[in-house]
């Protein structure tokens, strides 16, 4: 059965822009929690977001490659005993203060908006005068 709450649930997608602006503190502190590899990194965006973030290999990637121009991972090669060959990344100190800062812009953008909305529930909008109700 179709009911309209189900197709807006389906709808519900996160804005690009939204999404590239998260996307380097959102790895970074993802390898904050340790080593890992594009496809786990992948995977983890999905369990942090709800599979709310759609993520591809397609922008992890490139973003993977820049993370690592600008010095805040190193990527190194290797084969898990049994399994196929992976580039792991890890954090570098450079991109621990990258993470930091990136946190408190952050933090600082979250208490805005916090404040906006909850203004938003406390005010309560009122008539203008002159006009007629009903």
């Amino acid at each position: 059965m179709y009911n309209a709450s189900m197709q807006a649930k389906r709808d519900v997608r996160i804005a690009k822009d939204l999404v590239a602006a998260s996307a380097i503190p959102l790895v970074l502190a993802i390898l904050d929690e340790g080593e890992s590899y594009g496809y786990a990194i992948l995977k983890r965006i999905d369990e942090l977001s709800g599979g709310e973030l759609e993520w591809t290999d397609g922008m992890l990637y490139p973003l993977l490659h820049r993370l690592d121009r600008l010095g805040y991972v190193e990527a190194r090669w290797d084969s898990p005993r049994g399994g196929r060959r992976r580039r792991y990344y890890r954090i570098t100190p450079s991109g621990r203060n990258a993470l930091s800062e990136q946190r408190r812009q952050w933090e600082v953008v979250s208490a805005a908006l916090q404040n906006a909305w909850h203004s938003l529930q406390v005010v309560s909008p009122t008539p203008l005068s002159g006009t007629v109700e009903g």
